[in-house]
């Protein structure tokens, strides 16, 4: 064995093997970032291999700790950790970094890599998606920890950078932390100055500790972070801050980015290319590492590997699970359940029960109103719904009776998210990713494009995470186009996975909320109107279709046109059919509270709710663009929003934009007349 491996301090060739396997792995691929890698390395050796619990043998076990990269660009950091600690993640696979079909993409991503507990790439959201972590251990421990038996026991742990607090949504996230007293979540700045546009000084001047402190966290100043010890000692604090209940930590940890290369180190340079074979060659002799690529001693390697203190680990959590499950067996069964992500035997029949019930009640109200009653259903049959408003409660109507609400000291079931909606969006990802709940958050549906990225990962990662988006049409009237969604409904639409709901009565309101708990693949949102609507009859047929995302609400023998609507527009549609009806015009109206569903139906279903023969008209207030694929091949019109709206009452704007009985009956004509 080479003498300078046998002298060199242990934690110091662990920090040099992780700087190397990120090297290396980038100069494979061309491609990549291992300035962030080159001056974590330290900080990472102190977390992975002297405090944080986890076993590699089951990546998913419910009290292991989080950890979260942030900054996920140093995703070659991750991945040696995964590596080198054990997990199903072998060294071909950190060879073909960034490559086609392998399992170390470039930035981490959940369900892909063994180990890798939350997708991060848009800056800041790992950072909100482990408080959202941290409130669904908390809130799972106040509910299910007794006495002598505590069940749900563990830390999240954040590596972030400057530019995930250059973003925004970290205010939101840390602000909202701190208020809540986080305690468990344990986060390490690293502060090594320098961003892609060179050193930060002239664009990131915040006094990060000070920033911190006023949230409400504890901060560890000035800790070096390529001293291990220096690095260990501030993880202990924190552990014991943690213990004593008394807030989040922020570990500031002076580093120097690509530490260890000559030309490069402390520069932009380093932060996301290769360093190419000389500088790579002058790394290796700086360093005094004479191995080749991905070649890692098995001192080393025994040095990180995890897997007999996981399996310890582990081991005893189940023999307290065990104990636990003597004691309190409904309990027990409950928290398995609930952590498998399962519903609770015989929920679809009940969901249906419910359904039935909500269309006998045949009420005429505002969706908004029927998801709240709706929510209110669930939860006494779901106890794992999570949910609430930011700062729009008593709009977006997101409480219910004997919700109770979330606070420091009070593990309720409705959160007050305050005006954040894009960290609300990012830690309902969290909460659902850490598992036991099925989380909810609502807003105005033009606001959804604060939160959009944040629903966009929803998707990506596929959570079963519900949106509440209201006042979803120029319907909502006086306050304006500012507050008025036009291009949103659309828009969404085109997230790949997310399916979007807009319903036209309780009926299909209650519909969507089943399907979008019932739905394990991917995240659900409701546009929900502020006005009433009427109650639209139905058969026990159509009720089922409902779920279909699209289907016949109202049929005639050989239509001569079909009216699709959504929303508050379906009670326009059906007026305008009863209209031709009088005159003798056979009309079907198809109600689409969910295109993303019914494209999913087969061929056969499709054709039968939209037979290729009639003309169709759309009506929907919203962009008109994405209906026209509805109207290929036959003769269409769309009643759209082509423009922003105004303040006035919600019927003068209605009226003002064609959403009223003369303006549809004129389209429908024409193309009756043009057949």
């Amino acid at each position: 064995m080479n003498m300078r491996l046998t002298q060199a301090p242990i934690d110091t060739l662990c920090a040099n093997a992780l700087r190397f396997l990120a090297i290396d792995a980038v100069e494979a691929a061309q491609s990549g970032h291992p300035g962030m890698p080159m001056g974590m390395a330290e900080i990472a050796v102190a977390l992975w291999t002297r405090h944080l619990k986890h076993d590699p043998a089951d990546p998913a076990w419910p009290n292991r700790d989080r950890f979260v990269l942030s900054n996920g660009h140093g995703s070659m950091l991750l991945y040696a950790l995964l590596h080198l600690s054990g997990y199903d993640l072998p060294l071909d696979e950190l060879k073909r970094f960034r490559q086609l079909d392998s399992r170390t993409p470039g930035h981490p991503e959940v369900g892909h890599t063994p180990g890798v507990e939350t997708t991060t790439g848009p800056l800041g959201q790992g950072l909100t998606n482990a408080v959202g972590m941290a409130l669904a251990e908390k809130l799972l421990a106040a509910e299910f920890n007794r006495p002598g038996h505590t069940l749900v026991d563990h830390r999240t742990w954040v590596f972030l950078g400057d530019g995930c607090l250059m973003e925004g949504i970290s205010h939101e996230a840390a602000s909202f932390a701190g208020v809540q007293r986080l305690s468990k979540l344990i986060c390490f700045w690293d502060d090594n100055r320098i961003s892609i546009d060179g050193d930060v000084a002239g664009w990131f001047a915040d006094d990060t500790p000070a920033r911190f402190r006023a949230y409400g966290w504890n901060v560890i100043e000035a800790v070096d972070g390529h001293d291990v010890e220096a690095v260990d000692r501030a993880i202990r604090e924190a552990r014991a801050n943690a213990d004593n209940d008394i807030g989040p930590t922020l570990i500031c940890c002076r580093t120097t980015i690509g530490r260890g290369s000559p030309a490069r180190a402390g520069t932009a340079d380093v932060h996301g290319a290769p360093l190419g074979a000389d500088e790579l060659a002058a790394t290796r002799a700086a360093l005094a590492w004479p191995h080749p690529p991905f070649e890692i001693p098995a001192e080393i390697r025994s040095a990180f590997d995890a897997r007999a203190r996981g399996a310890e680990q582990r081991a005893a959590w189940q023999a307290a699970c065990e104990a636990y499950a003597e004691a309190y067996p409904d309990a027990a069964k409950e928290f398995g359940r609930r952590m498998a992500g399962t519903l609770p035997v015989g929920f679809p029949v009940l969901a249906n029960a419910i359904l039935r019930g909500v269309h006998n009640e045949a009420a005429t109200l505002a969706t908004r109103k029927a998801s709240q009653q709706a929510i209110g259903r669930l939860a006494r049959a779901l106890p794992e719904l999570l949910g609430g408003s930011a700062d729009l409660t008593h709009s977006n109507l997101t409480d219910w009776p004997g919700c109770g609400a979330v606070r420091a000291d009070d593990a309720g079931r409705h959160i007050n998210w305050g005006v954040r909606e894009f960290g609300m969006a990012a830690a309902l990802n969290g909460i659902a990713l850490h598992g036991g709940f099925i989380p909810f958050g609502a807003t105005f549906l033009v606001f959804s494009d604060y939160a959009r990225n944040a629903i966009r990962m929803s998707a990506l990662m596929k959570q079963r995470v519900v949106y509440v988006m209201t006042h979803d049409s120029i319907g909502l009237g006086e306050d304006g186009p500012t507050h008025q969604p036009v291009e949103h409904l659309p828009s969404l639409r085109l997230i790949p996975g997310l399916d979007v709901w807009r319903p036209c009565d309780a009926v299909e309101t209650q519909a969507a909320w089943n399907a979008a708990v019932m739905r394990a693949d991917g995240p659900s949102l409701l546009a929900l109107s502020r006005q009433n609507l009427p109650h639209q009859a139905r058969d026990g047929e159509q009720l089922q279709a409902i779920a279909r995302g699209g289907y016949v609400l109202a049929d005639a023998a050989e239509p001569a046109l079909v009216i699709i609507a959504t929303g508050s527009e379906v009670a326009l549609a059906m007026a305008a059919r009863a209209t031709l009806a009088a005159e003798g015009v056979a009309v079907r109206v198809v109600s689409m509270p969910c295109t993303a569903v019914f494209d999913r139906q087969d061929a056969a279903y499709r054709q039968q709710v939209l037979p290729p023969d009639a003309p169709r008209l759309v009506i929907e207030a919203a962009r008109s663009d994405g209906w026209w694929r509805y109207l290929a091949g036959v003769r269409g019109a769309v009643i759209g929003m082509d423009g922003f709206g105004e303040s006035a009452p919600a019927a003068a704007l209605l009226r003002r934009y064609g959403f009223e009985a003369e303006s549809v009956l004129a389209h429908a004509r024409a193309l009756l007349q043009a057949a």
